[in-house]
């Protein structure tokens, strides 16, 4: 393609993306009209089908800097992706299908939700693992199944966000040879030069997390076109392509300027421009008619790669590699052994968790994951399933935010169901990974362990106290706090049956005592149940995780004076909340006075509850046993707590020689 018709290309992405912001007034014109020259090289290199944005071998492609959306929307467009002219004139307007920053499938084309900035980067990487998982399972010497690359354009924003530096050096550790990062150097931010916070050598920092480095003029074509080819070839690590561009290119007056940024350029400066480049000063929304054609190759390219890549599915001597794929695209929930837990007196929940999880992934062939350096102690380690990429055991290393991150993205491949752990403080550092996740339906697992004041000895910088009522309060997020290990393996049936639904498993550090007599996990799946129920009750106690058994017991000395009180377990907070009235009060017995008793702050459980025994403040160092006494959650105190609300004087009572 001759470099005229690539600059005619590049200066109709401009101006399209200038008057979507123009019309919508508001936007990022800055970056757009930056990286397009980029952009046109790259849709000769990029191999993918816009009628089937789901086809699975397609390369990925990523906007790490999500406020570029008039580069992104007018790209997808051109290529001919299931969006039309008047989407893009409706951006950013309500219920329009173009939003101010990227959502996954909205529309089909936009690989994963960004606009947190950084998150990209490691999004990348989390495709990027991916796909090496995946090609390790079902390619072999003569045959890849699987092949693309994953491209992720960033700036200066990005890579000052530490979630990158965590993901890059991930992803340099593992050699991810087919990830390419298009740096959209420009120097420039929102308060002015990048200088004002910002040093760095960024050859020097990617080399020494083994990458390779490529730098060249973001709009000179041929440098563009030779970088690709050369990132496109790497066997051994991932590369960047440093492309120096000026923010704003061709925005008459403005180029090179921060305040090009975040504004719209203005309808003067608009018409100024296009006149300059040729192009119809008063047309809005103009596009040549020899630029679409050129653009809507995608099209049948795409189609004749993906017909290709299916060919090669049904060839006799790849059988046995299909077989692998089907596996792993259409997982056998079926399949699982789930252990069985009912012979076992006491069990921490984080120990009980570990063997599901590794009976789920002896079934499940694109059931993986790991811990932020900690699988020991998240009982997170699949036994004798290697090591990743080979195997399934993923070392993240200390690096919450982006391992969030890539698992989300790893979600979203097509062929892995990902989870990953932590201790249930350190949650903190993964929120925004979180926070995408239930924006965006993407099926991760996050294992939280460590789950309270039980954590003991480690102190309070260690025991999470807000963090249940924070998630729980993150709409499209399910958090599930099991009681024992019999409860956990019910959870968890349910959890791997909610697609599109991010969870939670938070977990204890210490023995949790399996609950008495065996009971009917039915109504699990609806997030609350009841555990004992008694005729007469005046009084409804609930709880979650470790503090349920001592409400049993309560519940029984109570019983012993007379007062009685129904127990109800509450696994998932959340999945209550859905439940209709009906069953609700089924559960909750609207005629009884309700106590609610949780190792944490415990402020959601008020919607139900006439009274909360929850955390007032945060913990202490001290054995796990003398915090819970010190705390009040011991059968005497929640006895206590429990009478005063049903206006019953307390007494002290003994049962089996034990007085509460």
């Amino acid at each position: 393609m001759s470099n005229e018709m690539r600059k005619k290309m590049a200066d109709t992405i401009r101006f399209l993306a200038a008057d979507m912001i123009q019309k919508a007034n508001s936007g990022h014109p800055g970056a757009p009209m930056g990286l397009a020259d980029i952009a046109v090289v790259l849709s000769e290199h990029l191999c993918h089908n816009p009628k089937n944005p789901h086809w699975l071998n397609r390369d990925r492609l990523v906007f790490s800097g999500g406020h570029a959306t008039g580069l992104i929307y007018s790209l997808l467009y051109l290529w001919g992706y299931d969006l039309s002219m008047e989407d893009l004139k409706n951006f950013r307007q309500l219920g329009s299908r173009t939003p101010g920053h990227p959502e996954y499938g909205h529309p089909a084309g936009i690989e994963i939700t960004t606009g947190p900035l950084g998150q990209g980067v490691a999004n990348a990487v989390g495709f990027a693992m991916a796909e090496a998982y995946t090609a390790h399972k079902v390619n072999s010497p003569t045959c890849k199944l699987i092949d693309h690359k994953v491209y992720c354009f960033c700036g200066d924003g990005d890579l000052e966000e530490g979630i990158s530096y965590e993901a890059c050096a991930l992803a340099g550790r593992l050699k991810l040879k087919d990830l390419i990062l298009i740096y959209d150097s420009n120097h420039i931010t929102i308060e002015g030069e990048t200088s004002l916070a910002w040093s760095e050598d960024i050859e020097k920092r990617f080399e020494a997390q083994g990458w390779r480095v490529l730098k060249i003029n973001g709009h000179c074509y041929d440098e563009i076109d030779e970088a690709l080819t050369k990132a496109k070839a790497s066997e051994d690590r991932p590369t960047i392509i440093v492309a120096n561009t000026i923010i704003g290119r061709k925005a008459v007056g403005l180029e090179g300027n921060h305040e090009v940024h975040g504004a719209p350029l203005g309808e003067e400066v608009i018409k100024v421009s296009k006149e300059k480049a040729g192009f119809p000063p008063e047309e809005s929304f103009y596009v040549p008619e020899d630029v679409l054609l050129r653009f809507r190759c995608a099209v049948e390219q795409g189609e004749l790669y993906e017909k290709e890549w299916k060919h090669l599915l049904k060839q006799a001597p790849y059988a046995e590699q299909n077989e692998a794929l089907e596996r792993l695209l259409h997982p056998d929930l079926d399949a699982i052994a789930w252990p069985d837990f009912s012979e076992r007196k006491e069990m921490a929940t984080r120990d009980s968790n570990g063997q599901i999880l590794n009976a789920i992934s002896r079934a499940i062939p694109g059931f993986l994951g790991g811990s932020a350096d900690l699988a020991p102690s998240n009982k997170t380690y699949l036994k004798d399933m290697g090591e990743f990429p080979e195997g399934k055991n993923i070392h993240f290393g200390i690096r919450e935010h982006s391992m969030g991150a890539i698992t989300n993205a790893m979600a979203l491949y097509g062929t892995i169901i990902p989870f990953n752990a932590t201790f249930f403080v350190f949650s903190d550092y993964q929120k925004p990974s979180v926070r995408i996740a239930a924006l965006s339906g993407i099926r991760n697992f996050f294992v939280w362990t460590h789950d309270s004041i039980g954590v003991g000895e480690d102190g309070p910088t260690h025991q999470p106290i807000e963090q249940l009522s924070q998630f729980r309060a993150l709409p499209n997020f399910y958090v599930w706090r099991p009681a024992d290990a019999t409860e956990n393996v019910e959870a968890w049936k349910t959890a791997l049956k909610m697609e599109g639904k991010p969870q939670a498993f938070v977990l204890s550090r210490q023995k949790l005592k399996t609950l008495k007599p065996k009971r009917d996990f039915g109504d699990v799946s609806r997030g609350a149940y009841i555990v004992k129920k008694r005729e007469g009750a005046v009084l409804t106690l609930m709880a979650s995780g470790s503090e349920l058994m001592p409400c049993l017991q309560a519940g029984c000395y109570l019983e012993k004076m007379g007062v009685k009180a129904n127990v109800v377990s509450v696994p998932c907070f959340d999945l209550f909340e859905e439940q209709d009235e009906e069953y609700k009060k089924a559960v909750i017995d609207p005629s009884t006075k309700v106590l609610a008793v949780e190792a944490a702050r415990g402020t959601e459980y008020y919607k139900y509850a006439d009274d909360v025994l929850g955390m007032e403040s945060f913990g202490a160092s001290a054995p796990a046993g003398e915090l819970f006494e010190k705390f009040g959650f011991t059968i005497a105190k929640i006895k206590a707590r429990a009478a005063a609300l049903d206006g019953v004087e307390n007494v002290e009572v003994e049962i089996g020689g034990v007085k509460a």
